[in-house]
């Protein structure tokens, strides 16, 4: 039970360092977090729209960010390597956050869903989902959802190609919550195969037709 604790715990730590960096980092857009142990202590690996925003001044801002990590949530020696966003319209957490601040402009929310939804399917994702949870155009509270093109909903295929995003918009009726969900266009699922001529083959996979040819002979 104990070790079942300690790993409960560092994911729930975690989960509070995710939430106050989105919350610091807004104005730079978080596109997500990275945290993972080194023998010199904890790499944090950030991943924002426009880095020189949380660099700072002669990186003072980085600087006040490292000593909060250490001192608030207990990562030993915290080492942030901040990273810009390749494609802005593929990352799923930027663009919950776009959204969300479309909707608290005052987009209605079909026109909004659907916006995002054809940029990321012109930025040249193979899917996307977007769902929007909360009280949309009155008191009671609905769900309208938003499909284009390929994702996975389970297995091993969304773990390793769909990205996730969350973010909340605040309304004077409420708040709606935003979910974006992203499949990469590059993603090769499982199912998918390709049938190339026997010469490609050869070039790829020579030592299988070394074994095939010396049989032959053998058989002769």
């Amino acid at each position: 039970m104990a070790s079942e604790r300690k790993f409960v715990a560092e994911n729930v730590r975690r989960v509070l360092l995710k939430e106050y960096l989105m919350k610091e980092v807004s104005r730079a857009g978080f596109g997500g977090l990275e945290v993972q142990r080194t023998p010199l202590g904890t790499r944090v690996l950030l991943t924002t729209e426009r880095p020189g925003l949380v660099i700072g001044r002669r990186g003072q801002t980085i600087k006040n960010l490292t000593t909060v990590i250490e001192e608030r949530f207990g990562f030993e020696n915290p080492q942030i390597e901040v990273q810009e966003v390749k494609d802005v319209s593929l990352n799923a957490q930027i663009m919950a956050e776009k959204l969300a601040f479309s909707l608290e402009r005052g987009w209605h929310f079909r026109r909004a869903g659907h916006a995002t939804l054809r940029r990321v399917m012109d930025a040249g994702a193979r899917g996307c989902y977007i769902i929007l949870a909360g009280k949309l155009s009155g008191q009671r509270h609905r769900t309208e959802k938003f499909k284009e093109g390929s994702i996975k909903y389970c297995g091993d295929p969304k773990i390793q190609f769909v990205k996730h995003g969350f973010a909340v918009a605040t309304l004077k009726m409420g708040v709606i919550g935003v979910t974006v969900e992203i499949m990469e266009g590059e993603s090769k699922l499982p199912a998918e195969i390709k049938v190339v001529g026997k010469d490609v083959a050869a070039e790829k996979f020579p030592d299988l037709f070394k074994v095939e040819a010396a049989s032959q002979v053998k058989e002769e």
